[in-house]
C-alpha cells in the first residue's frame, strides 16, 4: 500500500461506530498506516457513540464513520442525532454499508450524510476508502 501524507496543522481525530469488532480493527489499522498521528477512538453501536459525542471531555471528531445496520439504535437514527445536535451538526459523517441501494444512498445524504460508501472488506479496500476520504475537503 502507498501512504498518502495528508497536510495537517493538528491531529486528526475520528469517531469510527461499528457493532463488528473485526471491521473496527480493520478501520483502525488502516488509518494508523496512513498517518500515525490520527487518533481514532470507537463505539460498537449507537449509544456508545452518541455518549461519547455528548461528553464535553471528549473532543468533537473531525470525521465520523457510521456503519449503517447495528442492532438498537441503527446508523440512520445515530445520524439524526447527531445532525441535530449543534456541537456536532458540522462533523463530516460518513456512512458506510453492506447496502448498495442507491434509494438509502439519497435518503442518508438528505439526513446529513456527507458521504455514503460500501463497507469495504480488504485491508486495502479500507486503506483506499479512509485515504480518500480524510484527503477530501468537506
Amino acid at each position: 500500500m502507498q501512504k498518502k501524507y495528508l497536510a495537517k496543522t493538528r491531529t486528526m481525530n475520528i469517531l469510527l461506530v461499528d457493532d463488528d469488532a473485526d471491521d473496527r480493527k480493520l478501520f483502525i489499522d488502516a488509518a494508523k498506516e496512513l498517518d500515525g498521528t490520527i487518533k481514532c477512538h470507537s463505539a460498537s453501536d449507537g449509544m456508545e457513540a452518541l455518549a461519547y459525542l455528548r461528553d464535553d471531555h471528549n473532543a468533537v471528531p473531525d470525521y465520523i464513520f457510521l456503519d449503517l445496520r447495528m442492532p438498537g439504535l441503527s446508523g440512520e437514527e445515530c445520524l439524526m442525532e447527531i445532525k441535530s445536535e449543534q456541537r456536532m451538526a458540522h462533523v463530516p459523517v460518513i456512512v458506510y454499508t453492506t447496502s448498495r441501494d442507491v434509494k438509502e444512498s439519497a435518503r442518508l445524504k438528505k439526513l446529513g450524510a456527507a458521504h455514503f460508501a460500501s463497507k469495504p472488506v480488504s485491508p486495502d479496500e479500507v486503506f483506499y476508502m479512509v485515504s480518500f476520504v480524510l484527503g477530501e475537503r468537506w
